[in-house]
């Protein structure tokens, strides 16, 4: 028995300690390593599998995908990052996260295949997720990308069907400059004759061209699929071969926003499109529709004065939270608690909220990545002066401070990052 097999880790908090030293950079793409690592676990998948990438959308549209496909019955296994307070949440089998018990026994097969290779935290989670599938024996897997797609851990397993859902500026040091560099990287993910789904609205052309060139099946909102308001609900429509198929009277999505109409009519396309070797009825579709969970979008939770946690983190996902909470008619004033890491655009986002915003309270994450609430503050001050704007040294506080100052008929706004969410959802059970 060698050196490393005498001291594996024990429980799970054990591995994931271990899995954050064990490659000398917390993000590496390439899929060389994990290439090499998932043929010596054989990991060889026989069941249809779904992958879905974008800037903005993803986990949404994983979660349409994942209560859609749970309604018609089937054993769906899906895999989504990042967790917000518990790793678990991550690998989920039958809607329900893995145990402890079963990610250590996935975490020791990945670590006594591997040799030599050094993994990332997140390329050796996708090949643990993966080890689970294949032995829980799901029918039919749900994969979402980390970051980009061409050379994404999860870009090792072919998709059936790949979805990207938007395109925009975020993670810019590692997927280029513009959204034509972020586009062609998101694009990677779709493979030769097999459907390429996009379901941004102005997709940049270096998506567009690149399943032209590699002939993927492309289909894009409002031209081979979409949605419409009907009667207070959703008329969902695809354009296929064999003529229009139309949806109608379906309820609106259980997740707020208008941006997840897009989601939902992105999930419904892929369904369709997988049938007949995955057969998921209407009826499903409308119950994934009204039963589909996700925490941190537009999450509201019970109580005066109004708390929404939403896990926006760059100026597009902004965008979007500025007008859901444009159509979140009835507070009086909106007061936000704001914690991000510091290599995200953080003017970017404070701007785009700026009309939505009555009073900041700002607060640290940590370091490394984390922006002190200081650095964030002066942010603030710049792009929105005048506007009151109160520093805090961790979330809780932020969020007590703003709870202080609130009326019942305001609303606070606890939004950031998924670090900043799972701080406070952390902070409120104790």
């Amino acid at each position: 028995m060698s050196r490393r097999e005498c001291f594996l880790p024990a429980s799970l908090a054990e591995w994931l300690a271990y899995l954050e030293g064990l490659h000398p950079a917390a993000i590496e793409l390439g899929l060389e390593r994990v290439e090499a690592v998932r043929a010596r676990l054989k990991l060889v998948p026989r069941f249809p599998i779904f992958t879905v990438g974008g800037t903005n959308g993803k986990g949404s549209t994983c979660a349409f995908l994942e209560a859609m496909l749970r309604a018609a019955g089937l054993r769906v296994g899906c895999y989504t990052s990042p967790h917000l307070l518990a790793y678990n949440e991550r690998v989920r089998i039958g809607g329900v996260p893995v145990r402890d018990d079963d990610l250590c026994r996935a975490f020791a097969a990945v670590e006594a295949a591997r040799g030599a290779i050094s993994l990332t935290y997140f390329e050796f989670g996708t090949l643990a997720a993966m080890w689970l599938f294949i032995e829980a024996g799901v029918e039919v897997a749900v994969l979402e990308v980390g970051m980009g797609g061409r050379l994404d851990a999860v870009n090792v397993f072919d998709p059936d069907i790949a979805v990207v859902t938007t395109v925009d500026l975020d993670h810019m040091a590692y997927l280029g400059p513009d959204r034509e560099a972020i586009g062609r990287e998101k694009a990677g993910i779709y493979r030769a004759g097999r459907f390429a789904l996009c379901a941004d609205h102005a997709p940049p052309e270096s998506l567009l061209r690149h399943a032209l060139a590699i002939g993927a099946r492309l289909r894009r909102i409002d031209h081979e699929f979409g949605w419409e308001e009907k009667g207070g609900g959703l008329t969902f429509w695809h354009q296929g071969e064999a003529g229009r198929l139309v949806l109608d009277d379906l309820p609106p999505p259980a997740l707020a926003g208008m941006h997840q109409r897009d989601n939902a009519a992105a999930a419904i396309e892929a369904l369709i499109l997988a049938s007949p070797r995955l057969w998921v009825p209407p009826q499903a579709i409308r119950e994934g529709l009204r039963g589909v969970q996700l925490a941190g979008r537009f999450q509201v939770l019970p109580g005066r004065p109004r708390r929404i946690l939403d896990v926006a983190h760059n100026p597009h996902g902004a965008r979007a939270l500025a007008a859901s909470l444009a159509a979140d008619a009835g507070s009086t004033r909106t007061l936000a608690v704001c914690a991000m890491l510091a290599d995200k655009d953080m003017a970017g986002v404070v701007q785009a909220l700026a009309d939505s915003v009555d009073a900041w309270y700002v607060a640290s994450l940590p370091p490394p990545r984390g922006a002190s609430g200081a650095e964030l503050a002066e942010v603030v001050r710049e792009v929105v002066p005048g506007v009151p704007c109160l520093a805090f040294g961790h979330v809780a506080e932020a969020y007590a401070a703003a709870c202080v100052a609130a009326g019942q008929d305001d609303r606070i706004l606890i939004f950031g990052s998924f670090y900043t969410v799972a701080a406070l959802l952390a902070h409120l059970r104790g």
